[in-house]
């Protein structure tokens, strides 16, 4: 009996600078640290940011309940980067999102605005 193994020598490759060019990918519309760019979904996030994370996810083709479990806000600003191919890592939305989480929230909510 015998065996054969098929061995991957090499991966494919994608220049990051190809990628960007063809891909159309862009940078946030405003930083994580530009609340205030828009008082109406800095006010919302401050006192009811649930509501407001129901309608991002909404927004984004998600159910509403999407925010309420755990790790599902990451996973929503991920799709989003993806959908509107903004430049970035799941790392980088896992910080914004540990660490400045309404800030982050205010983020997705006036990309989405917008981007209409």
């Amino acid at each position: 009996m015998a065996f054969q193994s098929n061995v991957i020598s090499s991966q494919p490759q994608v220049s990051v600078t190809s990628y960007s060019v063809t891909s159309g990918s862009s940078d946030w519309s405003s930083n994580a640290c530009d609340c205030c760019e828009d008082c109406g979904i800095c006010l919302c996030a401050t006192f009811v940011p649930c509501i407001l994370a129901c309608k991002v996810a909404q927004d984004n083709g998600d159910s509403c309940c999407v925010p309420f479990l755990p790790g599902a806000m990451i996973a929503l600003r991920t799709s989003m980067r993806s959908r509107y191919r903004i430049n970035g890592s799941v790392c980088d939305d896992w910080v914004v999102m540990a660490c400045l989480p309404l800030c982050g929230l205010c983020q997705m909510a006036r990309e989405q605005k917008m981007r209409g």
